[in-house]
């Protein structure tokens, strides 16, 4: 998860110099960005607004790039809100989070209060093998895809370490493995600030960033590709969060 233009003097180099940054994966990421500020766009209805009825079925949930987990769980009960969370009767919501650092994993499953609804696993979207992974998660509950997979601000760091081809291939990876996507896409300042703060700490800049060819309007771009190849259509924008960058939410057409 990245850290927009606006909140970089709240980054210490420590932070950066961790190495943690090359990839998003930040320590204390939750610290400066907290859930609230994506929780409070997105209705506790959603579930129910898009169709499903968690009380009588089965919804699965996928959160790609989940860092320590705070969001994943604050999210699972924001979603909740209306079921007795503190029982141990059986829910019929659960929550698959992944994400490549596997000390930020650790750390999300010893905190993790929902060990039967929520999983936390180490695992690289940008790897061929994740896909096979994230189905086989799906078919244990007799379903095909996730309803609904949320990505909250991952999309920059694949595109720096990887490239535009990588930047639309985990586009289309999520949309082949849910019905809905909740995408938050870094704006184009972020890239340059994080390529910024890294030549600050003498490092080499990110691989790809002076030959990126997909520029500007990042979301605009997530938009047409999800539209055009992906078999999606934007379903509803949430607006802006508090780092200036939209919820968008798509629905399989």
């Amino acid at each position: 998860m990245a850290v927009p233009a606006g909140h970089a003097g709240e980054w210490s180099s420590e932070t950066w110099d961790s190495g943690a940054a090359l990839h998003g994966n930040f320590t204390n990421y939750y610290t400066f960005n907290p859930p609230e500020n994506r929780l409070s766009l997105i209705p506790a209805s959603l579930l129910e607004e898009l169709g499903w009825r968690p009380e009588r079925e089965t919804v699965l949930m996928l959160d790609v790039g989940c860092n320590s987990g705070d969001l994943s769980i604050a999210l699972y009960k924001h979603l909740l809100q209306d079921q007795p969370l503190e029982t141990d009767s059986p829910r019929n919501v659960h929550l698959l989070g992944f994400d490549l650092d596997q000390d930020l994993i650790l750390q999300a499953q010893n905190f993790n209060p929902f060990p039967q609804n929520i999983q936390f696993i180490p695992l690289d979207i940008t790897q061929e093998s994740s896909h096979s992974e994230l189905t086989s998660y799906v078919e244990k509950f007799g379903c095909s895809r996730f309803h609904l997979c949320t990505c909250f601000a991952v999309t920059m760091w694949v595109h720096l370490n990887h490239g535009d081809t990588a930047f639309l291939a985990l586009l289309s990876r999520l949309a082949s493995l849910c019905e809905c996507l909740l995408l938050e896409v870094q704006p184009w300042k972020c890239y340059r600030s994080a390529a910024r703060r890294l030549r600050k700490l003498g490092r080499s800049d990110f691989d790809h960033f002076k030959t990126l060819a997909i520029r500007g309007d990042m979301a605009a771009h997530a938009k047409e590709h999800l539209e055009k190849q992906c078999s999606m259509e934007l379903a509803q924008d949430f607006g802006i969060t508090s780092w200036d960058r939209s919820l968008l939410l798509f629905k399989r057409r």
